[in-house]
């Protein structure tokens, strides 16, 4: 029997295990230089001047928000085709989120859609960079509404020459073991204004404050930033390996009754996955791969604006792409067997 090929699996090897293992021989796990230094290198990698570390992806999220004096009875448009994660964000804060369309080719938001839901009471947009394909960030900024930039996918991505990430007010980033790169849980929030900076550096931990406000312990610790940072070394040459296997993947799909991922103009997408849309239900098609030793997924669980309970045909393509959305194995430890194989079963099943 033929050895299943997860959906998603962390690229990793001995430089990152020695990383770990000198961080715990020294006896500094928690926050501490490590932590500093990650902070640092990863803010120079997206070209912007401050960068601060917490514990999760959605953790920055939050904290983001908060650091732009978003709050109760303030709104915060996001995309309906994303993870629960921006809901819960946003609601951290004590916000109102509001779920806006979708292009279905790109599931990227769609800024026609947002310019009808903008309103007197929206502080904030979160710009998701769906499957590492950067958005209108452009069409996004004329609306005068501050962009938090979300690059959960999107790191190494580019848009006109300039990385995701460097474009809005601030952006935030997911170290999740299976993210761009890996530090089992983390995140980061960048930004070009010290203050806003500050804020989040502020809010993620609690103790030794003058004034009693709402703060918990959101801090990555060392061994995840010793981590994270050999990944960061090896962030360019991943992206490489992901590009080459969209290549392969575009090649072998082309004449198949699917559709491609789109070529969207000036950007430069990172190919945290890849994404066919199928014409028939796409559940259909997970589950023959799956069958068949593939790992298959929905990309998105479930929509925004289907969990908070509004009329799916508000959201036309949000629901075209989650109905035909199939995401199939790309990530850079997949060795070129698998990718033939993958190559084969979705020929075979999508012909």
């Amino acid at each position: 029997m033929m050895e299943f090929i997860p959906h998603s699996r962390p690229t990793l090897g001995e430089e990152e295990a020695e990383a770990v293992f000198k961080v715990v021989l020294s006896g500094q796990i928690t926050q501490g230089p490590q932590v500093t230094e990650f902070e640092r290198e990863l803010a120079a990698y997206v070209g912007v001047g401050y960068g601060v570390a917490v514990s999760s992806g959605t953790a920055a999220l939050a904290l983001a928000l908060r650091a732009l004096g978003v709050g109760e009875g303030d709104e915060v448009a996001v995309p309906s085709y994303a993870c629960a994660a921006l809901v819960h964000a946003v609601r951290f804060v004590g916000a109102l989120p509001i779920p806006v369309d979708v292009d279905p080719r790109t599931g990227n938001l769609d800024p026609e859609d947002l310019g009808r839901r903008l309103g007197g009471r929206t502080r904030a947009i979160i710009l998701v960079h769906m499957f590492g394909s950067p958005a209108q960030v452009e069409e996004v900024g004329r609306f005068g509404v501050p962009i938090l930039e979300d690059c959960a996918m999107a790191l190494g991505a580019k848009y006109k020459g300039r990385p995701a990430g460097s474009f809005g007010r601030a952006s935030v980033f997911s170290f999740y073991a299976t993210k761009m790169l890996a530090t089992g849980e983390g995140g980061m929030v960048l930004t070009d204004d010290p203050d806003l900076a500050e804020a989040v550096r502020d809010f993620r931990e609690y103790d030794m404050k003058e004034e009693l406000l709402p703060r918990f312990n959101f801090k990555m610790t060392d061994i995840q930033a010793a981590l994270g940072r050999v990944q960061l070394g090896k962030l360019d040459a991943f992206v490489e390996r992901r590009k080459k296997i969209a290549s392969l993947y575009d090649a072998a799909f082309r004449d198949l009754e699917v559709e491609l991922p789109p070529k969207v103009e000036d950007a430069e997408p990172s190919y945290y996955r890849y994404v066919l849309r199928v014409g028939s239900d796409s559940e259909e098609v997970v589950e023959a791969l799956r069958t068949r030793g593939i790992g298959a997924a929905r990309p998105v669980f479930r929509p925004i604006h289907r969990y908070l309970g509004l009329p799916p045909g508000n959201f036309p393509g949000t629901e075209d792409i989650y109905r035909r959305a199939v995401s199939i194995p790309i990530y850079p430890s997949l060795g070129d067997g698998e990718v033939e194989r993958i190559i084969d079963e979705v020929k075979d099943i999508c012909r």
